[in-house]
């Protein structure tokens, strides 16, 4: 099976070869590029903010990794400045004894005690010899401490400001990606609304069917009312008018004579 294959892809590089010639690679290459292209832009957007949300998640393991780094340079630096301070401390007191033994010296004394012992001057000249070279030596030791603890105090002011702009950047690029996702939600609304259909010319039509309907009942309304008016027939007696006395008895009864007025009944 890998054999075939591989005789099948030799032929085609062969015929490719001999179809494309010197640009075969170049073809090759911009096939790639257009393919990944392709499948890049077919992952939903979703998707991809997403994914920005968890390389950015994955920033902190390094992030606690380099804090971790920098606390413990922290207390290494401490403790070399105590350790300086200590080796500074102890030529103080180193060269306050070279300077008291060399006075002794210049004194021209033969014997010279200390601490209740008498010493030669011969003995004294070389212990002064032996503590000088010593305190050459621990000064400078003392000096590439100092510069050890420069150095170190320099890179780790480094690292306090790119820990510094990682953190900057870290909350810029959440701020960015809550951002894209508001945006999203926005297109994904606008969407949402534009897939509404509202058919216009059906609302149109149920109008017009109102109107129509309307106007006929108009029609017959006013058809109703004109019955009475066109009879077919000329009207030629007046209808019989009542006496408006007969008009009054006959809506009040005898109501009206039971009600005459002091008045009107001392008269009769």
């Amino acid at each position: 099976m890998l054999k075939k294959f591989l005789i099948a892809g030799g032929l085609l590089v062969l015929v490719g070869t001999l179809l494309l010639g010197r640009d075969l690679v170049s073809y090759v290459r911009t096939s790639a590029r257009s393919v990944q292209e392709a499948v890049v832009d077919a992952v939903p957007t979703e998707f991809q903010i997403r994914r920005a949300r968890d390389m950015i998640e994955d920033l902190l393991p390094q992030i606690r990794q380099n804090m971790h780094l920098i606390a413990r340079e922290e207390v290494e630096i401490e403790r070399l400045e105590r350790q300086i301070a200590q080796a500074r401390e102890a030529l103080e007191q180193e060269k306050a004894v070279i300077l008291r033994m060399k006075n002794d010296l210049a004194s021209g004394k033969p014997k010279l005690v200390y601490c209740g012992r008498e010493y030669s001057a011969e003995q004294v000249r070389q212990d002064l010899a032996n503590r000088f070279e010593r305190y050459k030596t621990n000064e400078a030791t003392l000096a590439n401490l100092e510069q050890i603890r420069d150095v170190r105090l320099k890179s780790l002011q480094a690292a306090r400001d790119k820990m510094e702009n990682m953190l900057a950047a870290k909350r810029q690029l959440e701020v960015e990606v809550e951002n894209l996702q508001a945006r999203l939600q926005m297109v994904q609304a606008a969407q949402a609304t534009s897939a509404y259909q509202f058919d216009d010319s059906k609302l149109g039509r149920i109008k017009e069917l109102i109107t129509d309907l309307r106007t006929r009942l108009d029609v017959a309304e006013r058809l109703v009312q004109s019955q009475g008016i066109y009879q077919g027939e000329i009207p030629v007696e007046n209808p019989n008018q009542k006496d408006i006395v007969e008009e009054v008895t006959e809506y009040f009864g005898n109501s009206g004579e039971s009600q005459e007025s002091p008045a009107v009944a001392k008269a009769h």
